[in-house]
């Protein structure tokens, strides 16, 4: 069984550092997800945020509900795979906006933080799928040595609620 706080932890700072995902609305009737920024606060744990504008095909499709969400996250180095439910929702409080604002963001928005167009998607995860993929080299070679590399893999993926 795989050590799930440790799981936990790899997930939240894969995504702190990696930050592009995947971001769709469960049960789209084209399937259809975009990759987006990701921004949490702190080192784990919370709210995923995400900057878009006005006419972002999600905010539309949300038309002012929460709905049900999912996030692919795939790590720089491929050792971290994550699949995230949780629900999506616009979240208004300027407090925020100001909280998570930095030159990044900026660049895509003339006139700022005052400009029409931008609005935060507040993504509150119930639970990931994690998988961790540390030794895929040393699978190749013991795969070729006639050793069974599934065995490596037993206790790196987990089913972990992140709605604590």
């Amino acid at each position: 069984m795989a050590d799930e706080r440790e799981l936990e932890k790899r997930f939240w700072k894969t995504l702190k550092s990696d930050r592009t995902v995947m971001l769709g609305l469960a049960g789209a009737q084209d399937g259809h997800a975009q990759p987006m920024t990701a921004m949490i606060e702190g080192d784990e744990g919370g709210p995923i945020w995400f900057f878009t504008a006005r006419d972002n095909g999600l905010l539309t499709a949300l038309g002012g509900t929460a709905a049900s969400a999912n996030a692919q996250l795939v790590g720089k180095g491929h050792e971290v795979f994550a699949s995230i439910a949780g629900t999506l929702r616009e979240h208004t409080d300027r407090a925020v906006v100001e909280r998570l604002w930095n030159p990044f963001i900026a660049a895509w928005y003339e006139g700022g933080k005052d400009n029409p167009n931008l609005a935060l998607l507040r993504l509150d995860p119930a639970h990931a799928q994690v998988w961790l993929n540390e030794n895929n080299l040393l699978a190749g070679v013991k795969l070729l040595l006639g050793v069974d590399p599934k065995k490596d893999y037993a206790d790196k993926v987990a089913d972990i609620p992140l709605n604590r």
